[in-house]
This record gives structure tokens, sequence and C-alpha cells, in this order.
């Protein structure tokens, strides 16, 4: 029988484009909704897949979660073997480095899947083959004690992380939708659309429902105008306020502040 670990990689060599702290908003978001299950866990692994050509995307994650996590290990996976060889230099207590996909070979599950910028050049219809791949290898939920399990964050940024969108799931599949952005680089919020993750990028058409919150984002945008004076947080603030009077919108002020909405992925999710 093949072992995991020796299985050959399930997936495709992406382009491996990255750049420092490109990843800062995704992370500080995962420190936030998902510290609490990382600190709970006996043993708090974090997979960072598809890292591409330089380990800085997993150096960092390691940092944030330890600021929430102290006992937080993190393992950098790729498909590519010469940039698992390269990435070793940079291994140390709490991180390390594997050659794989989305097998994700590791001996346990893992508390948290970061997969950011990995499924942008797959079809859209092979999304949620990957997705049940890799929600299965998820630590599982546990009623008795609360912990609602692993959570497998999915999406994409541009090349310095201004502009990111990304899915949240869990074992039992997708929770939530995520746009975050550099607030004084934003001219609407439908320019987040180039970001949606490849579940929902093909859907930004009339008829669906990314389509419909985008348009309804932007004429919430286009009213808390005069909030501009304030600034450009206190006309986000403003605009997500009078957005989630209509859309399932799961966070408060805290994270708006941020430059951060998240909704509930049943109202965003295709229709066919």
């Amino acid at each position: 029988m093949t072992s995991r670990a020796s299985a050959r990689p399930v997936g495709t060599v992406t382009r491996g484009t990255t750049n420092p702290n490109r990843l800062r908003r995704m992370d500080r978001w995962i420190a936030h909704v998902h510290g609490g299950e990382l600190r709970r866990a006996a043993d708090p692994v974090a997979v960072d897949l598809g890292y591409g050509a330089a380990p800085w995307t997993a150096v960092e994650l390691l940092g944030r979660l330890r600021t929430v996590a102290p006992r937080a290990r993190v393992v950098g996976v790729e498909i590519e073997p010469a940039r698992v060889a390269a990435a070793k230099a940079y291994e140390r207590e709490g991180l390390v480095f594997r050659h794989g996909g989305f097998e994700i070979p590791l001996p346990q599950r893992p508390v948290l899947v970061r997969a950011a910028n990995v499924l942008r050049q797959y079809e859209e219809g092979e999304v949620a083959g990957v997705w049940e791949r890799l929600c299965a290898r998820l630590a599982p939920a546990d009623p008795a004690s609360g912990a609602r399990g692993g959570l497998l964050v999915e999406g994409t940024c541009d090349e310095i992380g201004r502009r990111h969108v990304w899915v949240a799931l869990g074992p039992e599949g997708p929770r939530t939708v995520t746009f975050a952005t550099r607030l004084g680089s934003l001219e609407r919020p439908s320019d987040l659309a180039e970001r949606l993750p490849k579940a929902l990028i093909h859907r930004n058409v009339p008829g669906e429902a990314v389509h419909a919150f985008l348009r309804d984002f932007d004429r919430a945008w286009a009213a808390a105008a005069p909030y501009a004076s304030y600034g450009a947080r206190q006309r986000w603030i403003r605009a997500v306020r009078d957005l989630a009077g209509d859309w399932p919108v799961t966070d408060g002020p805290g994270r708006w502040r941020q430059g951060e909405v998240t909704v509930r992925w049943e109202a965003l999710a295709p229709r066919r």
C-alpha cells in the first residue's frame, strides 16, 4: 500500500508568484476568527498550501498565528520539489516544509489549511472536488467540546495584498465569504470583483447572487459618499452597515474598520 507521504502529489504546479506581506489581511482575519480553535487544539498544526517560489508566506503565517496561539506549528506544502528544497533553509522550531499537494501529506489532520492564489489556474468545475478533498483532511468537529473543527481558507489576492476575497470552509463545507481591501486604494467595492475566488469569479453576471451583492454594495458605497469627508474607513463602515440590512453580514464594526466584510456563503453561492 502506498503511504500518504510517498503517494504522488495531487494537483498541478502553480506559477509560484509570491511577495512578502502579501497575505497579511487573510492571516490577521484567520488569527481573529480561528485563534480560539488553534489554542484549544491538542496539536495546532496549520498548513500553508502552495506557498510558491519563496517561503515568505509560511514564515509570516507562523508569526501571526503565534500571537494568538503560541503552540501553533506551520507546515508549508508545495507540489514543486525544487521549491521545497529551497525552503528548507528557512525551517525552524514550529516551521517545516513538505513536498505534496491537495492530499496534504501529514499524518494528522490540520486545524487550518490556507490555500491562497492556488485554485485561480484551475477550471471552475474542479473547485468543488478540491474543496471536498481538503475539507476531508481537516480536524473534525467535536460537538461535545464545542469545537467547530479545522478551517480551510481559500481565496485570491493581488500581488501586494491590497485586495483579497476568500471563502472559509469547515469540515461540513463552505461557511462564509470575506472581502478585504486597503481602503485608500478603493474606488468602489465592486473593484474587488477581479479578486473573487475561482468558485465565484465567473458568477459575477446578472442573475447570480455575487453580482447582486456587489451591485448593492456599490449603491451603499455611493449613498455613504457624505461620510468620505471623515475618511474612507468611515464611509466603508456606513456602507457595510446599510448593506447588512439586506445581506447576512456575519461580522461587526471591529472588522469593518479593517476594511473587511464577511457574508454567509449561502447568500453568495452560485445559483446553478
